[in-house]
């Protein structure tokens, strides 16, 4: 008996410490609870895909030539035309690099247009009645019976959107859910593993950017070091072979450029072209707008200037805001052994509050179990070693503090006196 009632006592006693911690420690924030698959840096400053590590191959794969190149080359080609051309390639190749690095950042590390989860599914009067559930064989539903389509009107073409179960939302126009990354993300083009981020629509312009400067950057290096390889050819009146003998360093950046200028060359050119119909990529190879109307398409000068020139909006994500619970994870040992439900939290999503609701059947649980650990209170008269270490006096503070978070101290107390006056009276 007595080690049974110390055991409840301690079990009492680490409830309600493990809930006084939850209160004191510091609040989340929104990176630290995020639920995609990104890694961020700097306190939520910064934003990357799961394949972050990707993003040092490919600055290595950038920064490596372009070192060797300044290192080598223009001293080459100072000695071959006695001007100061070698320092002026050397300071332009380094500017360049330092550019397009600071591009790289700007594709890889901010937020490329993700869509807030919501944190239950749309009601089903929400939907309206422009859902369509006709090519979906057996009627089959999303989450809560939702449809899993919509039609949307864009530019007067209707369009599909999907219901993502994941972010619990119907996907904007040309929006789609990164499996990677795990996050539905507006304007999606593609998720690039060279740059370890999704591209979307607050990045697009800047991978765009970075992809074109490096193909000008590859151009650079190979026509200065074709340029060197011809000047060593005219100053020893030699072949080409012996000149790249005298030079390995130059044939070597020029074979590397020349490949590389067909992978970054060839995005660029596809992405011109994407831009010229205002397509993404994945709508380029999922949806095939060239075989039908493309609902987006407003003509060669509108589409550049719409994706070049345009505004870029904010970010729906303050990654550094304070986290908001979506439940509240509370558990209490007052039924001396059995675990509570956990009060049922809903959230107005309009107004930005939270309203805390505890279900009928819940409190009534709540109240059969504070009437029977009220019996504890009367162990003043049982002998001492009933009460192990802790007091009644505690006991009954842990119950008081309970009660008074439920909004029933006031039965407690009226309870608590009518038993005292009965114990004074026998």
């Amino acid at each position: 008996m007595e080690g049974r009632m110390q055991g409840k006592v301690q079990q009492l006693s680490d409830s309600n410490r493990r809930i006084m911690e939850a209160d004191a420690a510091p609040p989340r924030r929104v990176y630290q609870s995020w639920k995609g698959s990104n890694i961020f840096f700097l306190g939520g400053r910064l934003i990357f895909g799961p394949d972050v590590r990707s993003l040092i191959a490919t600055v290595c794969l950038i920064v490596i030539p372009v070192i060797v190149f300044a290192a080598v080359v223009p001293q080459q080609l100072a000695n071959g035309y006695q001007n100061q051309i070698g320092g002026w390639v050397a300071s332009v190749s380094i500017i360049f690099t330092v550019y397009i690095l600071v591009l790289l950042l700007l594709t890889s590390g901010r937020d490329p247009g993700i869509v807030p989860r919501n944190a239950h599914p749309p009601e089903p009067e929400d939907i309206g009645e422009s859902s369509n559930l006709s090519d979906w064989p057996g009627g089959q539903h999303g989450s809560a019976g939702l449809p899993l389509t919509k039609d949307v009107v864009v530019n007067g073409a209707i369009v599909k959107v999907k219901y993502c179960h994941t972010c619990m939302l119907y996907r904007p126009p040309r929006c789609s859910h990164c499996s990677i990354c795990n996050n539905c993300v507006e304007r999606f083009d593609h998720h690039c593993p060279w740059v370890g981020q999704c591209i979307g629509k607050r990045n697009y312009r800047f991978f765009l950017m970075f992809v074109s400067s490096a193909t000008v950057l590859c151009i650079f290096v190979f026509a200065f070091c074709w340029v060197n390889i011809g000047k060593i050819m005219d100053t020893h009146d030699c072949k080409l072979g012996r000149a790249i003998l005298k030079s390995p360093i130059s044939a070597i950046l020029m074979l590397y450029t020349f490949v590389a200028v067909w992978f970054v060359g060839g995005l660029t050119s596809f992405h011109l072209y994407l831009i010229s119909t205002n397509q993404t990529t994945y709508e380029n190879f999922r949806y095939r707008y060239d075989l039908r109307t493309n609902p987006y398409n407003r003509g060669l000068v509108q589409n550049f200037v719409e994706t070049l020139c345009s505004r870029i909006p904010s970010s729906r994500n303050n990654f550094r805001a304070k986290a908001k619970e979506d439940s509240a994870a509370f558990t209490s040992s007052l039924s001396m052994g059995r675990v509570l439900s956990p009060p049922k939290m809903s959230v107005d999503l309009e107004m930005g509050t939270k309203r805390q609701a505890v279900a009928v059947e819940d409190m009534q649980d709540i109240h059969s179990q504070i009437g029977s650990s009220m019996r504890l209170e009367q162990c003043g008269t049982e002998p001492p070693h009933l009460v192990g270490r802790k007091g009644c006096s505690e006991i009954a503070s842990d119950i008081g503090t309970f009660a008074e978070e439920f909004g029933m101290e006031g039965r407690f107390t009226e309870r608590k006196k009518i038993e005292m006056h009965t114990n004074d009276n026998p």
